[in-house]
C-alpha cells in the first residue's frame, strides 16, 4: 500500500495554511493512512506559502519531488527572506534568464518595498518547484496560469480552496460580542481579519469607512506583517467607527465572523491565492467584498461584492459600503448566496476525495 506523507504547519502555528491543513488531513484519513511529517514516505504532498514557515517544507519538496499545494502561487516573498543576495540573484536568473541579472541585483536592493510593489508580484519565481513537482494543485485559475508560465510541461490540478463548517456562537453570544466592542445593532460591522499586510488595502479601506461614516464601522482584527505599514497606519485606527483588535483565537475568531455583517477582504497586488477568510466568511452566509481578479473568477458574480483595482478602487469601494449599509437586505442576499456557493463547490469532504483520487492515481 503506498504510504502517503503530508507536510505543513499544523495549528497552532499562526497560519491559514495550517488551519486548511489540519481540516484536509483529517478528512484524508478518512479514506485512508496519512502521516504527519514522515521521515521518509512513497508520495509526500507538501503545503506551501509565501512566508518562513514553509522553509523546510519547500527545501524538502526539491530534494523529494510529490505533489505540491501552492497556497500562493507568488513565491517571490519567501525567497527573499530565505535567500542570501547572491542566491537570490541566481534563483531570478533560473527563472528568468541571464539577461535578468540586473533587474534583480535591483529588486534585492530594493526588497524592503517588496510589499507593495508590483514588480515582486509579476515574478512569482516558481520555475524550479513547479518543474521539480510530480503535480501542482492550485485552488484557481490565476494560479493555474502562473504555474503553466514557469513550468508548461507540468501537471497542474485545479482543486477548490476547502471549507470545513464550524461550530457557530449562537446569535445571543454574536450580539453580546457586539455590545462588548461597543458596536450597536443600528450599525453595520464591516471585518477586516488576518494578517495585515499592504496587498490587504487597509489604509483605502479606512479612508472609504471615514468617508461614508455612520452606520458604517469597522472592526480590523490581526498582526501587521510590516512595522512600516504599521507606523503608517496607526494614526488612522482611532476613532468611534474602529474597533483595532490583535490576532484573534479560533474561538474569538468565530465570535467576531458572527457579529459582523460584511467582510472587506481585499489583494492588490493579488498573489494567485484564493483566501481562506474568504471561504469561511462566504461558507458562513457574509457577504464579502472582494478585489476583482483572475482569482476571485470561480465565485458567481452575485455571490459577492467584487471591488475595482487601481484608480477606480476609492471610489467603487466607497460606492459599494454606502450600498450594503443602505440596503442590509441586499447584503444579507449577497451572503445567503456565497454560502450556497461554498456550500455546493467547496465542502472538505468533496475537497478532500479529490485530492485523495489525485495522490491514489500518481502514487499506484
Amino acid at each position: 500500500m503506498t504510504r502517503f506523507g503530508f507536510y505543513a504547519p499544523m495549528p497552532p502555528a499562526r497560519s491559514g495554511v495550517a488551519d486548511y491543513a489540519a481540516s484536509l488531513l483529517t478528512a484524508l484519513r478518512l479514506h485512508g493512512p496519512v502521516e504527519l511529517c514522515p521521515d521518509r514516505c512513497d508520495l509526500p504532498l507538501y503545503h506551501l506559502g509565501n512566508n518562513r514557515l514553509h522553509a523546510d517544507i519547500y527545501r524538502r519538496a526539491l530534494e523529494h519531488p510529490g505533489v505540491v499545494v501552492l497556497h500562493d502561487a507568488v513565491l517571490h516573498h519567501f525567497l527573499l527572506g530565505h535567500l542570501d543576495a547572491d542566491a537570490y540573484v541566481e534563483e531570478f536568473v533560473h527563472n528568468y534568464g541571464d539577461w535578468t541579472r540586473d533587474l534583480a541585483r535591483d529588486l534585492w536592493r530594493h526588497r524592503g518595498a517588496s510589499g507593495a510593489d508590483r514588480r515582486y508580484f509579476d515574478f512569482p519565481m516558481l520555475k524550479r518547484v513547479a518543474e521539480r513537482s510530480r503535480a501542482v494543485v492550485v485552488h484557481n485559475p490565476a494560479a493555474a496560469r502562473i504555474v503553466r508560465a514557469h513550468a508548461p510541461d507540468a501537471r497542474i490540478e485545479e482543486i477548490p480552496h476547502l471549507f470545513d463548517p464550524p461550530p457557530l456562537p449562537s446569535e445571543s453570544e454574536a450580539i453580546r460580542y457586539r455590545q462588548r466592542l461597543g458596536i450597536g445593532p443600528e450599525r453595520f460591522l464591516f471585518g477586516v481579519f488576518g494578517y495585515l499586510r499592504e496587498s490587504k488595502r487597509l489604509i483605502p479601506v479606512l479612508d472609504a469607512i471615514r468617508a461614508v461614516g455612520p452606520p458604517a464601522a469597522l472592526l480590523v482584527a490581526g498582526e501587521f506583517v510590516s512595522t512600516d505599514l504599521e507606523r503608517a497606519v496607526a494614526p488612522l485606527l482611532h476613532g468611534p467607527d474602529i474597533v483595532r483588535l490583535p490576532h484573534l483565537s479560533e474561538r474569538d475568531f468565530w465570535l467576531a465572523a458572527s457579529a459582523i455583517d460584511a467582510c472587506i477582504n481585499l489583494r492588490y497586488p493579488a498573489a494567485g491565492e484564493t483566501s481562506g477568510i474568504a471561504i469561511r466568511m462566504m461558507g458562513i452566509g457574509k457577504p464579502v467584498l472582494l478585489t476583482e481578479s483572475e482569482e476571485c473568477s470561480r465565485f458567481p458574480e452575485d455571490a459577492c461584492v467584487r471591488i475595482a483595482a487601481g484608480a477606480l478602487e476609492p471610489d467603487s469601494l466607497r460606492q459599494h459600503l454606502v450600498l450594503l449599509t443602505s440596503i442590509p437586505e441586499a447584503a444579507r442576499a449577497i451572503g445567503q448566496r456565497g454560502a450556497g456557493h461554498i456550500h455546493s463547490r467547496h465542502r472538505v469532504n468533496e475537497v478532500s476525495d479529490r485530492f485523495w483520487r489525485l495522490l491514489c492515481e500518481i502514487g499506484a
